[in-house]
């Protein structure tokens, strides 16, 4: 939901670090590969309950995933980035839920748990979208230039973000705040439902 609005503001600067990223000879995907590091030293650091170590490495992580599509406009933009950048990301987003049920399995498996849930989902419906739009020939800039078609909703990368420094903030309230974006999560992946049903048409069987 505040993709659009912050993509407007932040990807001038992020096009202009991309480009002097470039310059040095520095790749998208090794930008990419380096924002995947750091979120796995801070699913270590939620681990071993260093919380604001691991809000400030969630931050870093998701600065290089801005930065990886800014150099790769930047010099040149292929397939494979575009692949490995959806990938890693979507392995970021369950590690940091995994990382609070593996810090204290008792008190966050259940919630964990569905939230993890709710992001499969919810990435199988983004996916599914993104492949059929694919196959009618459909494009969308509404998120940028993007290696996939984006569709929007509730749940977006800036507000999933937001919920897990509000883990790392307030991690006694694991359950609760995981819970409660389980319920968006589910919520966007209705409503993309109701948005491929309008888009690419009933069939007689529904």
């Amino acid at each position: 939901m505040l993709d659009g609005y912050l993509r407007a503001r932040i990807d001038p600067w992020m096009d202009r670090a991309g480009r002097a990223l470039a310059r040095r000879g520095v790749g998208a995907n090794a930008v990419t590969l380096t924002g995947f590091a750091i979120g796995v030293a801070a699913a270590v650091a939620i681990v071993c309950d260093a919380f604001a170590l691991g809000l400030l490495l969630i931050l870093a992580s998701r600065l290089c995933d801005g930065l990886d599509g800014a150099v790769a406009r930047a010099t040149a933009k292929t397939d494979f980035g575009g692949f490995l950048d959806i990938v890693l990301d979507f392995a970021f987003y369950g590690l940091v839920p995994f990382a609070f049920i593996l810090h204290d399995p008792y008190e966050n498996g259940m919630a964990g748990g569905l939230l993890l849930l709710s992001f499969y989902i919810n990435g199988a419906s983004f996916l599914a979208f993104a492949v059929i739009a694919e196959k009618r020939g459909l494009s969308t800039k509404a998120r940028g230039e993007k290696s996939l078609y984006f569709t929007t909703g509730l749940a977006e990368a800036s507000e999933t973000i937001a919920v897990f420094l509000a883990f790392c903030l307030f991690p006694h309230w694991f359950p609760e705040i995981a819970i409660g974006f389980a319920l968006v999560c589910v919520y966007t992946t209705l409503s993309r439902i109701m948005l491929a049903r309008a888009s690419f048409g009933s069939s007689a069987n529904m």
